[in-house]
């Protein structure tokens, strides 16, 4: 299918949802949000199309205007040079309207679920762990995101053996899907005395926050364990059994949460990162389908795949997925420089998109 006829279905399609919404016909309030959504989602993508069809329009004009000899010489001179200047904004407005028509991703307006857990390498690679973790704490910061630690496990130098937050706002999900993988970093440890670099790794993996309509869990699917919270070293800092432990049977899942002094809390907590963690089970299941006849996957969120390496010495970070090298490595671990990485993995993934399009 042409890319001309494409526009036209998705005209129509637009023309037949105004129709209908308009039209007072009796429809309940699921059908009629909807239709409501996938309207305005054409919206957008109608007025580029409609941008791009008078460029066209224009371009056809000027052409005919070149081609009538009863044209003056003075005209065909100006027609000439608003042609040549229409070239370019007719490419760039096709670009734009094929942008429009990718397949959007039902989970970039979400917020997240961010994990954080510390690799290969021992303490060294939990101290990483706790500096991404706190790159991701800037990042949204700097973002206005809302970032809202559920659960932190660290290690007995200071770092990180696991941290869990949840991140609410604008689009995080779109922003922070490409971050699962495994980040390397290469440095002298404060504690090494010969001063070799050494190698080390943390796992990160960033989910879209599910809602209850998302995923659907029957309470007989579900084992919920309470027992009482401890502290470093086993040492009790809790009286009550506030902990609760979530085991999801049918896939195995389990979930704990002792961060809260209530136990209704700390459930609600562990419901809502279990729940998150089946629906990017699900869409796990799903992009493996889809990315089969694909070249490559720049968002794969494959949780083993390398992604990353940052290089203190050398004062770089380089992303492996799109050979993308920065010089600038204390800017990205501020969050500041972060989002150069993201515009790039998101402006490969789309290029990647748009050649399947057409």
């Amino acid at each position: 299918m042409d890319l001309s006829h494409k526009l036209n279905r998705v005209v129509a399609r637009h023309d037949e949802l105004r129709a209908m919404l308009s039209s007072g016909e009796p429809m309940d309030a699921q059908r009629f949000q909807r239709m409501s959504k996938e309207y305005a989602e054409l919206e957008e993508v109608v007025a580029r199309i409609a941008e791009l069809r008078a460029g066209e329009a224009e371009r056809d004009s000027l052409t005919q205007m070149l081609a009538d000899p009863a044209t003056d010489a003075e005209m065909k001179a100006l027609a000439e040079e608003e042609l040549h200047a229409l070239a370019d904004r007719l490419v760039a407005l096709e670009q734009a309207v094929k942008l429009a028509l990718l397949p959007k991703d039902a989970a970039d307006e979400k917020n997240a679920i961010l994990e954080v857990r510390a690799g290969t390498g021992g303490d060294e690679a939990g101290l990483f762990a706790a500096e991404l973790f706190e790159m991701y704490r800037r990042y949204a910061a700097l973002r206005g995101w809302r970032f809202e630690v559920m659960e932190v496990s660290e290690n007995d130098v200071g770092g990180l053996k696991e941290g869990i937050a949840t991140i609410t706002g604008a689009n995080v999900f779109a922003r922070l899907k490409y971050e699962s993988g495994v980040h390397r970093v290469q440095r002298v440890p404060a504690t090494e005395n010969q001063g070799r670099i050494h190698t080390s790794a943390a796992t990160v993996a960033v989910l879209p926050e599910a809602e209850e309509v998302d995923v659907h869990v029957e309470d007989k699917d579900l084992r919920i364990d309470v027992f009482r919270a401890s502290g470093p070293g086993g040492q009790s800092v809790n009286t009550t059994d506030s902990a609760v432990r979530i085991t999801h049977l049918p896939t195995g899942l389990v979930v704990s949460q002792q961060d809260e002094k209530s136990q209704l809390r700390n459930k609600q907590k562990a419901m809502k990162i279990l729940l998150s963690r089946l629906y990017d089970l699900e869409r796990g299941k799903l992009d493996a389908e889809r990315s089969a006849a694909r070249r490559s996957q720049v968002g794969s969120g494959d949780r083993s795949e390398r992604i990353r390496t940052y290089n203190f010495p050398q004062g770089r970070v380089t992303d492996h997925r799109i050979g993308l090298t920065l010089h600038k490595i204390d800017k990205v671990m501020l969050g500041e420089a972060l989002d150069e990485v993201i515009d790039a993995l998101t402006a490969e993934d789309q290029a990647e998109r748009l050649a399947e399009l057409t």
